[in-house]
């Protein structure tokens, strides 16, 4: 092959290879989202999370790439977790609890911080203002003083002699107590239940075999009725729960319908599955450029009530009709 031939073999390659090098240098760049939870698994409001953030335009391995981190009900875990996801330098974290919110908050001051259900981000310093959040970190707040005295007053409802009321709440990872959540949980417990007269007894569980130890406790301490924080921990052994409320005939109230629907008597609180698609729209607003500081923590719009009747004839209960009327499901 002479050089003239060479030369015309070059140039024909080259042409070839062009469309395929500028189709790769074409190629949008993954956006990288973390998520941290500390539950064992995708959930049915994970599942809308991604649905609508695909109605959005958010695909994952077409223009977003997940980053799941599950702690299977290890706190021990989440440090790491959390150091993983800033390592790689993700362009945002959806965090599951306050908790990992604030530890995330302390190793990154740069990555947007998105949380579905926060647990009063002002009160827990997530957040200057619910309008105005000053940092890196927005969502969704979900715990005011009126939804925990409200539990209260449908316990009275029901049990119009209850005095004395258990509370399952988060532990904190690494110290004795209770974790940020739990705190402000009781903290807005606390008024409501000296109006009404009630005694609370809090009990801390940070992993599943806290749970039955805290109905034991909670027994021994005479125990009417019970509140059930909502966090990943209750989620995952929501059965075992209701189970042993059931075992200790204590009739209990938890944040979602979730709850209910596994057997316990009665959930009010707002949908988890709303919240979590809203929290994909300020995803939304994040990947296209809005800084998570100048984006409002919204709340809840619809708050769901739902009444396990095979539970309450199971308890001896007989629900009145001025709280069946409100409720937006009753399981037969």
């Amino acid at each position: 092959m002479n050089r003239r031939d060479a030369l015309v073999m070059l140039l024909a390659l080259s042409s070839a290879t062009a469309p395929w090098r500028s189709l790769a240098q074409q190629q949008p760049k993954l956006r990288q989202i973390g998520y941290i939870s500390l539950g064992s698994g995708p959930t049915d409001a994970t599942s809308a999370f991604v649905q609508r953030l695909r109605e959005l335009g958010y695909m994952d391995g077409r223009n977003i790439e997940f980053q799941w981190r599950y702690a299977a009900g290890d706190m021990t875990r989440l440090p790491q977790m959390v150091s993983d996801l800033v390592l790689l330098k993700v362009d945002l974290i959806v965090v599951h609890t306050n908790y990992v919110a604030e530890m995330t908050k302390r190793a990154t001051g740069t990555i947007p911080i998105v949380i579905p259900m926060a647990a009063d981000p002002v009160g827990s310093g997530l957040a200057k203002s619910l309008a105005h959040p000053g940092g890196n970190v927005t969502g969704l707040s979900v715990m005011t003083p009126e939804l925990a005295g409200k539990k209260l007053q449908f316990l009275r409802e029901i049990i119009p002699d209850v005095r004395r009321v258990g509370v399952l709440a988060l532990a904190h990872a690494t110290e004795p107590g209770f974790a940020t959540g739990a705190r402000l949980l009781l903290d807005q417990l606390r008024q409501p239940a000296q109006q009404l007269g009630i005694a609370i007894l809090p009990q801390a569980a940070g992993v599943a075999s806290d749970i039955a130890k805290a109905f034991a406790a909670m027994h021994r301490e005479g125990a009417e009725a019970l509140i059930v924080q909502a966090n990943a921990l209750t989620y995952d052994h929501r059965n075992l729960i209701a189970e042993l409320a059931a075992r200790r005939h204590l009739p209990a109230i938890y944040d979602m319908k979730y709850a209910a629907e596994a057997g316990g008597l009665i959930a009010y609180g707002p949908s988890v599955v709303e919240m979590y698609r809203r929290s994909a729209e300020l995803v939304g607003k994040i990947l296209k450029g809005a800084n998570p500081a100048d984006i409002p923590f919204e709340q809840p719009n619809k708050y769901e009530l739902v009444i396990n009747l095979k539970c309450a004839k199971a308890l001896g209960l007989t629900i009145p009709p001025t709280v069946l009327l409100r409720a937006d499901q009753v399981i037969e």
